[in-house]
Formats: structure tokens, sequence, C-alpha cells
């Protein structure tokens, strides 16, 4: 199978194939040869190059990010095959995004304030829910056009927190 793979924006083209010994993968050209299992519902147990690795996956606000021990990348994969991955490849949509509460919980910190610039993975706000912080990070970079999120608020699953155009 063939994925074309956005890591904080830069794209990538990964080939992957199983084999005897686990995956062979080709990344961009290079070959690698990875031994890939699931050790739980959004985490897996990679060995590659004699090393092993916990990567973790994450779903918020409608963008997805990969852990790999304490390192987050926002991550965006596609089939090139098909036609939402050749609409991917253009990238993030040219118009505005809202940036959502993934969940209810209470604004504790305002990263950014409106106008300002921005880059794709930049955290945009911090909310807390069951005692746990989540940043919400932005899809795409661009400018913060509007800042609904005030610290302190109380929001619910879904509420609009930032317009990023």
């Amino acid at each position: 199978m063939i994925y074309d793979i956005q890591v904080d924006g830069r794209l990538h083209r990964v080939k992957l194939d199983r084999s005897e010994n686990g995956y062979q993968c080709e990344l961009d050209g290079q070959p690698f040869e990875i031994d890939a299992a699931f050790i739980g519902r959004d985490f897996l147990s990679v060995r590659m190059g004699g090393k092993s690795y916990r990567v973790r996956r994450e779903q918020l606000a409608g963008a997805n990010f990969v852990w790999v021990g304490t390192e987050r990348f926002a991550v965006d994969v596609s089939d090139p095959r098909s036609l939402r991955g050749k609409r991917s490849l253009r990238g993030p949509s040219d118009g505005p995004i809202s940036l959502v509460a993934p969940m209810p919980g209470k604004i504790v910190r305002v990263l950014v304030s409106e106008n300002t610039s921005i880059e794709a993975g930049q955290g945009i706000v911090v909310v807390e829910a069951m005692k746990m912080q989540n940043e919400v990070k932005s899809p795409k970079s661009g400018r913060v056009r509007k800042m609904a999120a005030k610290e302190g608020a109380s929001v619910n699953a879904g509420d609009v927190l930032a317009t990023v155009e």
C-alpha cells in the first residue's frame, strides 16, 4: 500500500508491504524494516532500526496527532489513489477553519490572540476536562481571525473556540 502522509506540514510518501519479519517500509524512497503491533486502542508498539517506540494516536477538533514518546506531531494520512487522497494533497482548506472544543470542559489558557499569525500544529487554547489539560492546535498555518474562547469560560463539545484563516 502507498500512502501520502503529512507530518507537521511536510509531505512524505510511504510504501508498506508485509514481510516475514514485520513490514518492509519505504519512506521517501529510503527502505526500512519495521515491526509493529497494536498494544491497545490508539496505541502501537513499533520496532525500527533496533529501537522500540511507543506510538499513540490522538484526534482533537477534527485534527489527527501522533505521539512518539513525548513528541507530538500533526498527521494527515491519505491514499493517493482515492479522490479524497487527491483532494488532501492540495492541503488544508483555503477558507476559514473553525476550531471546536473536543469535549466539555473549561478554558484554562488562551495561547494566542486575534489577528496573530500561527503555524500548523501551533497551540491555540488549552481546555481542561476531567482534570486533564488538552491543547487545541491549529490544523493549518494562517491568522487567527476570531478568538471566541475566554479563560475561565465553560465550553461544550463542539463549541467554536477560534477561527483560523
